[in-house]
């Protein structure tokens, strides 16, 4: 799935957008595999770092629950009404491995395990050049917008 299938999924626009393409989707085993191209002219790396660019770990995060909520799009066949939000609420266990910088192709893992309440509950990893660089689970919700 490319750019313009994202873009119809999720609110976000550029710069807070962080998914280019879905590489693939396993309905069945209810995950996803998507990538972000780091390039130098992404604008937090003006400010962290000028004299090392890396890209915040916060902002991998947000990849990863961006990859996440195009998972349970998918696999829930859900579409968002235009005054909800799937929104992200919580993270447990992060373990960040390596910087992530610019030229990097950093791989979103996504599996959906499990949705209890509302908040839906994903395992989560990226990686670069098949080398783990974060780790994590992640939780999210719809909610109306007021």
């Amino acid at each position: 799935m490319d750019i313009h299938h994202i873009l119809d999924k999720l609110p976000h626009r550029y710069p807070f957008l962080l998914v280019d393409r879905i590489l693939d989707v396993d309905v069945q085993a209810k995950s996803l595999r998507a990538l972000k191209n780091i390039t130098i002219n992404e604008p937090f790396f003006t400010g962290h770092f000028p004299s090392r660019p890396v890209m915040p770990g916060v902002l991998m995060l947000e990849a990863l629950a961006q990859s996440s909520a195009l998972l349970a799009f998918t696999v829930e066949g859900i579409s968002l009404a235009p005054d909800t939000l799937f929104y992200f609420v919580g993270v447990d266990g992060v373990r960040f491995k390596r910087p992530v910088e610019p030229g990097d192709q950093l791989v979103l893992h996504t599996a959906f395990d499990r949705v209890r309440a509302g908040i839906y509950k994903f395992n989560c990893k990226a990686t670069v050049d098949d080398d783990l660089a974060v780790e994590a689970s992640l939780m999210c919700t719809m909610r109306k917008v007021q």
